[in-house]
């Protein structure tokens, strides 16, 4: 019995070759396929912009419950925000720590994980000690046996640190395995490039939030309004890629974003700069309620506007804090240069192949994520204080310190003078002594 060709069965010897007709029922096959995943496709891109809203919503919720936590810690003081900061570096460092490591490998080493904590709390001992050394030592001035312990720890804080490390070191050594060498001592140079990234920017953060809040709080918000200025941009009007790294990064929404970014910043430093609470430095550990003078820094100053505003412009002068030109350098960086640590930060996720540090936030990734451009910033912020910003503390007992140390260089010069003029008999030089006297 004879089968038709066209069914895949069996043929005749008397059969025609079915080769060039297979050939042209192969290619129209073909191309109904082809308009069929082309359905498919619109279908997929379809889905994917329903996904595109769905996880703009997300993310939107998940801001607004960062943004409530954020806001009730600033109510609670320095305190509770260096406490937001050293939660943020823990799971900081764990999503890093949980990035390269390999299952085979760790299950081969027990207690191998517990020494990348160990050179993590010993960098935080270390990093922590020596910024937060006064204002520990203000705080337990009324007890003099807590102030001795205090100060005890203070002067032997580095030794400790060092002594911590070595232990750290010496473990690492003993742990070593055979056929192991090479996982563990890639491990030992990631621990530390992450203590580097986490502490050697993130801790500049503390030191910011004691100089007062408002020096932590205006960088920190700049740089989430940036951000998102950049993705709300970037999302109705991006169409020109920015950089390779990031190809969701648009110029659109670079642009959009640093006009807003600072506007912002010019903005949000008058309104903080009229709160005690946000611009008072902090001296101690307490979270008692704060009074200061507010200096020169935040004192509005008035400015007439120029001649050729029109008739019906209902002001002639504004009043404009100081602080507020301050604030236009922190916006540009926020705005130019601090998106680099994120791009820095889509870099190495591309050189490891995937797509976020963690899982944490939802529709943010995680911690790691959301912290990349605030480190950089952080730093920015505080150089930017302690260089152009930060008044000399010419306190009573600096001046009496420079006050007896320019006397005693006198006396030394009178004495010296003396010596000269007995060994060599130089009457000029007695001369020059008297009137230096």
């Amino acid at each position: 019995m004879q089968r038709d060709s066209s069914g895949g069965g069996d043929v005749t010897p008397g059969t025609p070759s079915p080769t060039h007709g297979g050939r042209l029922r192969h290619r129209k096959r073909s191309s109904e396929v082809i308009s069929d995943v082309n359905k498919t496709n619109g279908a997929n891109l379809l889905l994917n912009d329903q996904n595109k809203y769905k996880s703009m919503l997300v993310r939107t919720y998940s801001s607004l419950w960062m943004m409530a936590g954020f806001v009730f810690l600033i109510y609670m003081g320095h305190l509770y925000i260096w406490a937001m900061v050293v939660v943020i570096q823990i799971f900081m460092a764990k999503e890093l720590f949980n990035l390269l490591r390999k299952a085979n490998e760790d299950r081969q080493l027990p207690g191998f994980r517990m020494l990348n904590w160990h050179f993590f709390f010993t960098a935080m001992l270390f990093t922590y000690g020596r910024f937060l050394s006064r204002q520990l030592v203000n705080t337990v001035t009324s007890d003099k046996l807590l102030y001795k312990l205090v100060n005890g720890l203070i002067k032997y804080q580095m030794f400790i640190c060092y002594f911590l490390y070595i232990a750290g070191f010496v473990w690492f050594i003993v742990t070593l395995k055979k056929k192991a060498y090479k996982y563990q001592f890639s491990q030992y140079a990631w621990t530390h490039m992450i203590l580097l990234m986490v502490f050697a920017q993130s801790s500049f953060t503390v030191a910011n939030i004691y100089d007062g809040i408002f020096w932590f709080l205006l960088p920190a918000s700049l740089i989430a309004i940036n951000d998102v200025a950049a993705y709300f941009f970037g999302f109705f009007f991006g169409r020109t890629p920015l950089i390779k790294l990031s190809p969701k990064k648009t110029w659109e929404g670079f642009i959009g974003a640093s006009v807003t970014t600072m506007l912002s910043a010019f903005v949000l430093a008058n309104f903080m700069g009229h709160f005690q609470w946000l611009t008072c430095p902090r001296k101690d550990l307490s979270t008692g309620w704060l009074h200061c003078d507010p200096g020169p820094m935040f004192t509005p100053e008035s400015y007439n506007l120029p001649g050729w505003m029109p008739q019906w412009f209902p002001w002639r002068e504004v009043a404009i804090m100081p602080v507020q030109w301050h604030a236009l350098a922190l916006g540009l960086f926020a705005s130019i240069i601090a998106p680099f640590g994120g791009f820095f930060a889509s870099g190495f996720k591309r050189a490891f192949k995937f797509k976020d540090f963690g899982d944490s936030i939802p529709g943010h990734g995680g911690f790691t994520d959301r912290m990349d451009c605030q480190m950089v910033m952080a730093v920015f912020a505080y150089i930017y204080y302690q260089s152009f910003v930060m008044i000399q503390d010419l306190s009573v007992e600096t001046i009496l310190e420079q006050v007896i140390g320019f006397d005693v260089f006198i006396r030394q010069f009178q004495f010296t003078c003396m010596i000269n003029t007995i060994l060599f008999n130089a009457d000029t030089k007695e001369s020059h002594c008297r009137g230096a006297a």
